[in-house]
């Protein structure tokens, strides 16, 4: 081909720097051996993703050069960062510098920070952040899809307590929980049969995942029976009391390793940002790594939804029940969403969506109720709601400061018979659900309370019971 000229480069997107004539050196020796197309090619991804070709015979001095320049050259912040609003109040005041370090992202459009908000990885738990054509992995979170699931059952609520036994039993036998958890008989979904290949690393985890199809993760992650109460006719049921079941996980392993990959790959190639902002680092989505980092986390969207199905179909099954009605929403995941007239990537990092009558679902805690909403579509809040209570305290913590003894007596007073759990899930660790839901009420309309009765959670080497 053609000599590579200066010109071509700067065309190409490279900058003055150390890297221009060590580009030009490169280019030129490449363009002696290979198509034109392809040095452009090359050239192009390099620009993109240096740290890929690190031990390149051909190219590996080039991506050193493309990098140091990336490192020296520290990266321009948003000045004014991008707005956002804070419902609640008494919010930690670290998770508020977290979003207000979000906001600085040059990817940064507008955000939203959500009642039960306290501190995260990059983004604050309960936080809301609207980019432009870029994904944050951190931003949608470790476990992708992290979602919640209602089924409402034919079966009288009186059972909870004439037949606890039986449904106890229900629960430990038809659910498994913990981080290495894997099902002997394995389960069988539609999910199973989408494309696992659409990705290098969703091909590499797809035998983890049809491991763990149905079941749940650890810490704040349960399975429970409890009376779900409608005022009102809603969700195609008479006004009452209802016996139901309400589920709590996500992705499981599979969604974590994709989640720590495509994280890993984001700071990589902005070795620019600064320290706090580092788990904020992102993928543009017309990048190769982008669309697959998108790929994936859709993905891990329909197989956190068939964990739940499963799951509440196996429970179903055992108890002889049918079907009345049902509740599901993510609030790990982003979402393609126009907002300000413009197409704007939407990362709910532990907050649920709530766009204009739309149905979710924000439990409290073991001894306290949850709420089925619908969205009043906020655009402030990027028609968002809080995902849950949200801690009062970290794990650490509670862990330290609480025994089960002292916790037993709030357990036996809202009735909540604990078949397994963590301490540093008891209800003393989470903020008052009444509070955060009182501070949302622009955000969401309740449309019934769901009381727990018999909950199951990850054992965490502790009984409840001691």
């Amino acid at each position: 081909m053609p000599k590579v000229t200066s010109e071509d480069l700067l065309r190409l997107g490279f900058k003055p720097g150390k890297a221009f004539g060590v580009a030009l050196k490169i280019a030129n020796a490449a363009a002696a051996d290979l198509p034109a197309e392809q040095v452009e090619s090359d050239l192009r991804e390099l620009l993109t993703s240096p740290q890929t070709y690190a031990a390149d015979a051909r190219y590996s001095e080039l991506a050193a050069a493309l990098q140091a320049d990336v490192q020296a050259a520290p990266l321009p912040l948003k000045s004014p960062p991008a707005p956002y609003r804070v419902w609640g109040e008494g919010i930690e005041p670290q998770a508020v510098d977290q979003m207000k370090a979000a906001a600085t992202l040059p990817v940064a459009v507008i955000g939203a920070l959500m009642p039960d908000a306290h501190v995260g990885y990059g983004l604050p738990i309960g936080g809301v952040l609207a980019t432009e054509n870029a994904v944050i992995p951190y931003a949608v979170g470790v476990d992708i899809a992290c979602r919640m699931k209602l089924s409402v059952f034919d079966l009288p609520p009186q059972k909870l307590q004439s037949e606890s036994d039986r449904l106890a039993k229900v629960l430990e036998r038809e659910t498994m929980f913990g981080a290495g958890a894997v099902l002997q008989k394995r389960a069988d979904h539609a999910v199973l049969s989408e494309d696992w290949t659409v990705t290098p690393i969703t091909r590499h985890v797809f035998e983890k995942a049809r491991g763990q199809l149905g079941t749940s993760g650890s810490g704040n992650h349960f399975v429970e029976f409890g009376i779900l109460k409608l005022d009102r006719p809603e969700l195609g049921l008479e006004a009452g009391e209802y016996l139901a079941l309400l589920s709590h996980s996500g992705s499981r392993g599979a969604g974590a390793q994709i989640a720590n990959h495509y994280s890993r790959l984001a700071m990589d190639l902005h070795p620019d940002l600064p320290a706090e902002l580092r788990r904020l680092a992102w993928l543009d989505l017309e990048t190769e790594a982008g669309q697959e980092y998108w790929a994936a986390m859709n993905l891990m969207g329909e197989y956190a939804a068939a964990n739940h199905a499963v799951i509440h179909d196996k429970i179903r099954r055992a108890l002889g029940a049918e079907l009345l009605a049902g509740v599901e929403n993510h609030h790990n995941f982003a979402w393609k969403e126009r907002h300000g007239g413009k197409e704007l990537i939407v990362h709910r990092k532990g907050a649920t969506p709530a766009g204009a009558g739309v149905l979710g679902v924000i439990p409290g805690s073991m001894a306290a109720p949850g709420f089925v909403v619908r969205g009043r579509g906020n655009a402030d809040s990027l028609n968002s709601a809080s995902h849950g209570a949200g801690r009062a305290m970290s794990r650490t913590a509670a862990r330290q400061k609480y025994r089960w003894n002292q916790v037993r007596p709030q357990l036996e007073a809202a009735g909540v018979r604990l078949l397994s759990a963590g301490i540093d899930e008891a209800p003393v660790a989470y903020k008052d659900i009444h509070k955060v839901m009182a501070a949302q009420d622009d955000l969401v309309q309740v449309i019934a309370r769901f009381d727990p009765k018999i909950v199951k959670m990850a054992d965490a080497g502790e009984p409840p019971e001691d």
